[in-house]
């Protein structure tokens, strides 16, 4: 009898890393301020209108943040979104070396994004 053998890679921590897409690390912490963004918005049960009002960013902002449309907004955008609902955002960035097996074009970097 046969045993199907399941293989498991370990992530890097960046799933747009792994996916081998270029920016991975703008793409990652654009998600995670994003997250962050719908995070506050659900637990202070904001609509889009009354987080517009609120902050004075556009409800269509919001719904593109909602939907991770993110193409639209750079990481100072985000965080300043943040803010203006009231969080503070703190940014921590280790910068290593990329090993052999990785290209040299996308130099490996780790962010780390706390809010409070």
């Amino acid at each position: 009898m046969k045993t199907n053998e399941t293989k498991f890679d370990r992530g890097s921590g960046n799933v747009y890393r792994d996916l081998g897409k270029p920016n991975a690390d703008l793409e990652q912490i654009k998600a995670i301020l994003a997250a962050e963004i719908i995070k506050t918005l659900d637990a202070e049960d904001l609509s889009v209108r009354n987080a517009q009002a609120r902050t004075g960013i556009a409800a269509a902002d919001y719904s593109r943040i909602r939907s991770a449309d993110l193409g639209r907004f750079t990481v100072d955008r985000l965080m300043g979104i943040l803010n203006r609902l009231g969080s503070r955002v703190e940014v921590s960035v280790r910068v290593g070396r990329t090993r052999r097996s990785e290209p040299r074009a996308t130099p490996k970097a780790q962010s780390v994004c706390t809010v409070s």
